[in-house]
């Protein structure tokens, strides 16, 4: 019988498409790799917010366009196709489209719906492209890499230039300027850096990763972000419950309990205020009065959602012409009432379904048997991140922000990669040929 295994002359494996990529491939693919990984850099560290004058370069655009350009000029024969782009991938793309009609037919402000959609719908660009090129562990691995130490170092910047201002407002810019925004990246990120310090083999980087994660602590206390805070509770919770009760590392429950009581002690006062202030009572200072003044405003900002669903149910306001609704020029502080308030109820559905394929990706992860640590590691934090989302999603208007739908496409590129590796395995199984049997003549 022949061999299901092809080699070259020289004898190095030749894998197919539902293995590794061919060597001229692979080299081709890493130009692409490259962009893409510059993207995500440029993306989440966001060096143009403070830098002087690199603003006026868009680099998120051009990387993202030379890593598509790189991608698909080419006739590749990539182990992976549009054609098997996963279902949630569908969802989002059906999402973004129903934004852009949304946009058009927009009842406040079709304009800036239009050009807000456009921003967004680069998500579901980025979104293909990684899941076509991240194809190996190494490769999703440094794309989380970057994502976590990208904002460990934005986080430092911040702390650094800005410890003295209250709730470090306004000291990085661009995304990160709002203090909310920046304590839902750190909660998003967070886990995938401790997934990295339990992970690391030398104790430098131990020391480094356990540098960001208490930078990235301190950092969210000082946002002051009530929401941002419960977030990484229920976040924190869950890590602790895959790396430290599962993982059996005790430690880590004992020094997150120490680190997060020294911590609130020093820097969490502002944080502890805001928190009392949810009562009304005993509002003394000017702090505890704006803190008191923002969580009415924001229950009046969830009625207006909730009135303008009710008007426009099926394509809602469009993309950011929420803040023009409200009267207010200020979003609602939760991703499912903004993105069905602005999107319509039809929206909202496929955003609640895109999100649920990421948690049952996860299932189907966490049921397998035959993982190593290290995947292991990062499945969990996937699930932490995920859960984080979930629960942060219902305090913060973070419905157009990329990070959460990053999670999504790690779980599906993990998956895939998992699924791709035991086609391999199978497609790469040598069926010897039976030895022909010598039966002696009667």
């Amino acid at each position: 019988m022949a061999t299901l295994v092809k080699t070259r002359s020289d004898g190095a494996l030749l894998q197919g498409r539902q293995g590794l990529l061919p060597e001229r491939n692979q080299e081709i693919l890493s130009g692409a790799f490259f962009w893409l990984s510059a993207f995500y850099f440029f993306y989440c560290a966001r060096p143009a917010d403070s830098i002087p004058g690199l603003a006026l370069i868009p680099l998120v655009k051009i990387t993202l366009g030379l890593a598509a350009l790189s991608l698909f000029s080419k006739s590749l024969k990539t182990s992976r196709r549009l054609k098997d782009l996963p279902r949630e991938y569908s969802y989002l793309f059906v999402l973004v489209i129903l934004l852009f009609v949304s946009a058009v037919l927009s009842p406040v402000w079709r304009g800036g719906a239009f050009f807000g959609t456009m921003d967004f719908g680069k998500v579901g660009v980025v979104w293909a492209i990684t899941f076509l090129l991240v194809t190996s562990f190494q490769r999703l691995r440094r794309i989380i890499f970057i994502q976590s130490a990208s904002v460990a170092v934005v986080c430092f910047v911040a702390v650094a230039k800005g410890h003295s201002i209250p709730r470090l407002n306004g000291v990085l810019g661009g995304t990160y300027s709002n203090p909310n925004d920046l304590a839902f990246a750190i909660v998003l990120s967070l886990p995938f850096c401790l997934a990295f310090f339990l992970a690391a083999k030398s104790g430098p980087r131990k020391v480094l990763w356990c540098f960001a994660m208490l930078i990235m602590a301190v950092a969210l206390i000082l946002t002051a972000s009530r929401a941002g805070f419960i977030d990484l509770v229920i976040a924190g919770v869950v890590c602790l419950w895959y790396f430290g009760v599962k993982g059996k590392r005790l430690y880590l429950i004992v020094a997150t309990a120490f680190l997060g009581c020294v911590l609130l002690l020093v820097a969490g006062k502002t944080l502890m205020r805001r928190f009392a202030a949810f009562s009304g009572e005993n509002v003394t200072t000017a702090e505890e009065d704006s803190a008191y003044e923002s969580y009415e405003e924001r229950k009046l900002l969830m009625f207006r959602a909730l009135s303008a669903i009710g008007h426009y149910p099926i394509l809602g306001l469009g993309v950011g012409d929420f803040a023009v609704y409200s009267g207010r020029w200020k979003d609602v502080h939760a991703s499912y009432l903004q993105i069905a308030a602005e999107g319509g109820i039809p929206v909202l559905i496929l955003y609640l379904m895109f999100f649920s394929r990421g948690f049952a990706n996860l299932k189907k992860l966490r049921k397998r048997k035959d993982l190593d640590d290290e995947t292991k590691l990062f499945a969990g934090a996937l699930t932490s991140s995920l859960v984080g989302f979930a629960v942060g999603a219902c305090f913060a208007p973070e419905a157009y922000q990329y990070f959460p739908y990053f999670t999504v496409c790690y779980t599906s590129v993990f998956l895939a990669m998992i699924r791709e590796r035991e086609d391999s395995d199978i497609s790469t199984t040598t069926l010897m040929p039976l030895p022909r049997r010598r039966f002696a003549q009667a």
